[in-house]
């Protein structure tokens, strides 16, 4: 849906091979994080090819009502005046973050341990996911809420008078829950740990280093992570360079591996190596990728990709790999419709509690497009129809959910006939750009059934 509220459906359909350079936007996990660490820093910092997707600028006007003073100089290029750690102020109104898991849990782990009041809202989609499992780790702090049945927002969070460091065990895997609770040890006296059982997408770490923060990593006996962070340091601004992102360029490097005799080159790619199980799992179905001028920017390790059609072969994707992919599974859903066999993902119940239900969305869309499909709790298994093989034909729905929608107008560019979606809209909070990029690679997309 757009900002205004009115649905924008959407049509995707075959024209052809897609060619060109795919310059997708600033990684949108990062860019969060540029943004609140730039605003508990003393200073100015200076943010490059930060993603301009609503999501991301919810999290700008946040900072900015929490009392920094963030201010765009160009196209993804903005200053941030940070105050400091401790330096938050109490905002005047609601924290409204939109469509922006990301954006609401990490600042509900930055405001915990400040002696004030913080209401935070969002959109239908929002509102609807769980926020106990932010809650009751930054309630170990002394912080307490009350929010609508469930954990839901709207919900209040008062902030701890005297926080206490927190040792902290994730009972699932979620950069968001490790993050948040690092953000609220970073206002509350001693070490806070959090412990971790299975490595989720490190930014936050990286990124407090990177800043001044002193903070370890370490194996425990069970081979667990346990990542450690000295409580109220003097934070230092950054020159931030933030890396295209992964989850975005999943969608052209996909296109271009359905669509015959598509080439597509995808310039300065995160390949932080908790994000990159997508490369992985296309590359072990015979994906052609090659990875060119692997470097490191931003203390983030990058490189460009350049992609080909490929012939794809099904595959069973280990429950061990999903934390590294948790966002691709829908586009990967729709590759596999089109590779020869049975593609199997594992170990992703995580993915029934994001913007959506997407194991259920991309299900019941890829049924609606002629593909059988198998699911449980925890398991998605897709039959691959084989090159040309998907009938296409459907309007899908994307529950307000952006991942979904692109997945599924991705999937139309292949398919025999056009594949719709009830609502392109939601795409703006991670990939504003989308539209253009894929049309500029040839691709038929266009608003309208």
């Amino acid at each position: 849906m757009s900002s205004h509220g009115t649905p924008i459906p959407m049509t995707a359909r075959k024209n052809g091979p897609l060619k060109g350079t795919a310059a997708v936007p600033g990684d949108k996990s990062i860019s969060h994080r540029a943004l609140i660490f730039g605003a508990m820093a003393v200073g100015e910092t200076k943010i490059t090819g930060l993603l301009e997707g609503e999501d991301v600028l919810d999290t700008a006007k946040a900072m900015q009502a929490l009392g920094a003073e963030v201010v765009r100089e160009g196209a993804g290029e903005w200053t941030v005046h940070g105050v400091g750690v401790g330096g938050f102020t109490e905002p005047e109104d609601v924290i409204d973050c939109g469509n922006s898991g990301t954006g609401v849990r990490l600042i509900m782990g930055c405001v915990a341990t400040y002696d004030f009041c913080t209401t935070f809202t969002g959109d239908g989609s929002l509102r609807k996911r769980p926020m106990a499992r932010v809650t009751d780790p930054l309630a170990l702090f002394g912080a307490q809420s009350v929010g609508r049945s469930g954990g839901r927002l709207p919900l209040t969070l008062v902030g701890a008078a005297d926080p206490v460091p927190v040792e902290y065990q994730t009972p699932v895997p979620s950069a968001q829950v490790k993050s948040a609770v690092l953000l609220a040890g970073l206002n509350a006296p001693g070490k806070t740990v959090v412990i971790e059982k299975e490595a989720t997408r490190d930014h936050t770490e990286r990124m407090l280093v990177g800043f001044g923060a002193e903070l370890t990593t370490e194996k425990t006996p069970e081979g667990y992570n346990k990542i450690t962070l000295t409580g109220r340091p003097e934070l230092r601004p950054q020159v931030v360079a933030v890396p295209r992102d992964p989850s975005s360029a999943a969608f052209p490097v996909c296109a271009a591996l359905i669509v015959p005799g598509s080439e597509v080159f995808v310039p300065g790619v995160s390949q932080n190596p908790t994000r990159n199980g997508l490369f992985i799992t296309l590359k072990e179905m015979g994906a052609d990728i090659s990875f060119e001028n692997e470097r490191e920017e931003g203390g983030e390790p990058v490189a460009d990709l350049r992609v080909k059609y490929s012939a794809l072969k099904g595959i069973e994707v280990p429950a061990e790999r999903a934390a590294s992919m948790i966002d691709e599974y829908p586009i990967l859903s729709a590759v596999a419709a089109y590779a020869e066999g049975t593609t199997t993902m594992r170990g992703v119940k995580e993915l029934r509690v994001k913007e959506s239900d997407r194991i259920d969305a991309m299900a019941r869309g890829l049924e609606a497009c002629g593909v059988a499909i198998e699911e449980d709790q925890d398991t998605l298994i897709v039959q691959g129809l084989g090159p040309n093989g998907v009938k296409g034909g459907a309007t899908c729905a994307t529950h307000l959910d952006h991942r979904i929608a692109m997945s599924f107008l991705i999937l139309g560019m292949a398919s025999q006939e056009a594949v719709s979606v009830d609502d392109g809209g939601p795409i703006a909070t991670s990939f504003p750009v989308f539209e253009k990029l894929m049309t500029g690679l040839g691709a038929h997309v266009v608003r309208g059934n």
